[in-house]
């Protein structure tokens, strides 16, 4: 994502991406979200840098951004720190995320082939296999078993 690409006007709700294919995809995005984002651009100072990525490595430790698109490896790295300093044990990453978003969104009543489009996914199969409603058992359903 370039800073350009999301620096969009009062009315527009949307950032646009790079999909796996190169083709570039507008993602609508919560309200809240978006001002996160601007808010983001604003205190890095990156308002006028809009032809280099939005996110961005730092040099060392000192937290001054260069103009280098933070690497896979980087954004793994930076959730797992986070995750761990939450108490977090279970090995997560941007997937993890994903999946939460695409549940939260159909446990409130979404549609599969909505998530679908937002997920930019060609199949609604593929979608599917990140929806974890099915996965949370209840610990009443536990005891049932009654060993």
């Amino acid at each position: 994502m370039k800073v350009l690409s999301n620096v969009p006007p009062l009315f527009l709700t949307a950032l646009r991406r790079s999909s796996l294919h190169g083709m570039v995809i507008r993602v609508a995005v919560a309200h809240s979200l978006l001002c996160m984002i601007m808010s983001y651009i604003a205190a890095a100072g990156i308002t006028e840098d809009r032809k280099n990525p939005l996110f961005r490595t730092t040099r060392g430790r000192s937290g001054e951004l260069t103009g280098n698109s933070l690497l896979q490896s980087d954004v793994w790295r930076m959730i797992r720190r986070r995750a761990l300093a939450a108490g977090i044990k279970t090995e997560i990453g941007c997937h993890t995320s994903r999946a939460t978003g695409i549940t939260a969104y159909l446990k409130n009543g979404g549609k599969l082939e909505i998530a679908q489009q937002m997920a930019a996914h060609e199949s609604a199969r593929t979608t599917g296999l990140y929806d974890r409603r099915n996965d949370e058992i209840s610990l009443d359903e536990v005891e049932r078993i009654g060993i």
